[in-house]
């Protein structure tokens, strides 16, 4: 009896909340006194109970949807940043159309709405458009690995600034690092950031791409966003020259990437 009487001391101990966080959500409770006040507070207790489960199971649910857009979201970048890289380590087969040779040529773009500053007598390439894609490239007359490109890419309704990619440094960290295979055995094309500012909604990103036993390649990219009226276009601008080409090219080069605007 003093035995039976110990535990009914103990149970009466233990708060209701900790034993409910003791039992699964569906468990009944059955331990109550038939009095009209302990039934009454039966019902608050059970009621206030499956309140915060339903409370608990809302926040997890958002938890997880949140995070699915979290995924999307980086996913999504993830393909953008690819689409980058490649850009920058392969260069598309072009039409060339000779430009006449003036003191200074500027061209325009009216039906992709930019202007680009080019080297006086360089050749015009354009590239077949992809689905949301198209390509303009400008190089030399002569045999050259200097060139001058202008990438357009369709971007889905998230990315609505440059800022939805990230600061820059994260963003040109993130390009960079995506290019760099000198960890590889044997070692790949080495990548390395020299330089990255944000400026009027640009990212203009510096670094340098060198295989194995080829010269080191110097790269210049301003990267934008513009509406075409539809939806937004990711507009990636990149100036590259070897470093024999840099007295000849390098000063033009970087000066044409930074002209880059919209119109």
């Amino acid at each position: 009896m003093s035995e039976s009487r110990s535990q009914s001391q103990n149970m009466a101990s233990i708060s209701p909340l900790h034993t409910w966080s003791q039992r699964p959500h569906h468990a009944s409770f059955t331990a109550f006194s038939n009095n009209k006040g302990t039934n009454q507070y039966k019902k608050q207790f059970v009621f206030c109970c499956k309140k915060q489960e339903q409370e608990d199971d809302a926040r997890t649910l958002n938890r997880f949807r949140i995070e699915e857009q979290d995924d999307d979201s980086r996913t999504k970048r993830r393909e953008v940043m690819f689409q980058l890289a490649f850009t920058a380590c392969s260069f598309p087969a072009i039409v060339s159309y000779a430009l006449a040779a003036n003191d200074l040529r500027v061209y325009t773009d009216e039906l992709n709405k930019f202007e680009i500053s080019i080297p006086q007598d360089w050749q015009l390439g354009a590239g077949e458009p992809n689905g949301f894609k198209s390509i303009t490239a400008f190089y030399p007359q002569e045999a050259s690995s200097s060139s001058v490109s202008v990438v357009i890419t369709g971007l889905g309704p998230d990315f609505t600034r440059m800022e939805s990619f990230g600061k820059v440094e994260a963003f040109a960290d993130t390009l960079v690092s995506g290019l760099d295979r000198s960890w590889r055995r044997p070692p790949g094309v080495a990548a390395k950031l020299i330089d990255c500012k944000a400026s009027k909604g640009f990212y203009y990103i510096e670094y340098t791409l060198q295989n194995p036993g080829e010269s080191r390649k110097h790269l210049f990219s301003a990267i934008g966003m513009a509406s075409n009226g539809w939806y937004n276009r990711l507009y990636t601008v990149t100036g590259q020259f070897v470093e024999e080409e840099s007295e000849k090219y390098g000063s033009n080069i970087e000066k044409a990437v930074a002209s880059f605007r919209f119109i």
